[in-house]
C-alpha cells in the first residue's frame, strides 16, 4: 500500500466516526418516534404559543422536538401574521408566549416547556 494514501484512509476514518458520533447524539423526538401527541395538546389546552419564522433554523430545531407531533402546538408564522408578533412584543424567534404573558425566548426543548408548564412528557421522551 502506498504510504501517502495511508493518512487519507485514517482522515476517512476519524470523519465517519465524528459523523456517527454526531448523529447518535442528535436528540430529537422524531427519531425516537415517542409519541408527543398529548404533550403537545396539553400545551394548546393551555394556550401557550410558539412565535417563529420559517427561516428561522432555531425555530426548525424546536419544531423538530416534537416529531410529528407539533401539529397540535399553537403556533404563529410573524413572516405571515406580523402585526400579531408586533402587538405580542416578539422580537426573537422563537418566542413561547404564555397566558399570563411570561416569555421563554430561544430553543427550550420538551424538557424546560413541560417544567414551565405543567404538561407531562410520556416515557422516553428526551
Amino acid at each position: 500500500m502506498n504510504k501517502n494514501i495511508i493518512p487519507v484512509v485514517v482522515i476517512g476514518v476519524v470523519l465517519v466516526a465524528l459523523l456517527a458520533v454526531v448523529v447518535a447524539t442528535t436528540k430529537t423526538n422524531e427519531g425516537n418516534k415517542v409519541n408527543l401527541d398529548e404533550f403537545a395538546q396539553c400545551l394548546a389546552s393551555k394556550n401557550i404559543t410558539m412565535y417563529g419564522a420559517e427561516w428561522c433554523s432555531h425555530c426548525k430545531e424546536e419544531k423538530a422536538g416534537f416529531g410529528n407531533s407539533f401539529k397540535y402546538v399553537p403556533y404563529v408564522e410573524c413572516t405571515v401574521e406580523t402585526q400579531k408578533c408586533i402587538d405580542s412584543g416578539v422580537d426573537s424567534y422563537p418566542t413561547w408566549i404564555f397566558p399570563d404573558g411570561k416569555k421563554l425566548i430561544g430553543i427550550q426543548g420538551i424538557r424546560k416547556l413541560s417544567e414551565e408548564s405543567g404538561c407531562s412528557l410520556p416515557p422516553g421522551a428526551q
